[in-house]
């Protein structure tokens, strides 16, 4: 197989098995009680506060969606709103210690669920694979 087409084939594979396995990962969301949207959400909020509107383009959902998931975030203690310290009418969401906890519990699982995962395949297939992750870890960086 020419190189192009390698190249081609292997970045199709690659895109579905990443969707797959985010696919079955995610069946251990119902564990951390709280909906995926919410917990996909908080996730938005790692790198600090954003707004609502910043929120949304990054879910890729219209505001209004964006606005009825927060307020049941805020209900159930998971985000705070804060104003903007330069500008008033700017409102900023961060997450809240629970909403913290309910996220790293979420990661905790779909961690646990990978690493089971792993740990069926041969060592020289764990070794191929960890050498695979550091590749694709170069590719994010440039």
């Amino acid at each position: 197989m020419p190189r192009r087409a390698r190249e081609q084939d292997t970045a199709d594979r690659l895109h579905s098995a990443a969707i797959h396995l985010l696919r079955r990962v995610r069946r251990t969301d119902p564990l951390t009680g709280v909906p995926a949207a919410q917990l996909s959400a908080l996730s938005v909020l790692m790198g600090g506060p954003l707004t609502l509107g910043e929120m949304a383009a990054a879910e890729q959902v219209r505001p209004p969606t964006m606005s009825k998931l927060v307020s049941d975030m805020e209900r159930a203690d998971l985000v705070r709103r804060s104003s903007d310290a330069s500008d008033a009418r700017i409102t900023r969401l961060e997450m809240t210690a629970k909403g913290r906890r309910v996220l790293a519990r979420g990661r905790e699982l779909r961690i646990a669920d990978i690493e089971r995962r792993i740990r069926t395949l041969s060592v020289p297939e764990r070794d191929t694979l960890a050498l695979a992750v550091a590749a694709i870890e170069k590719m994010l960086r440039d």
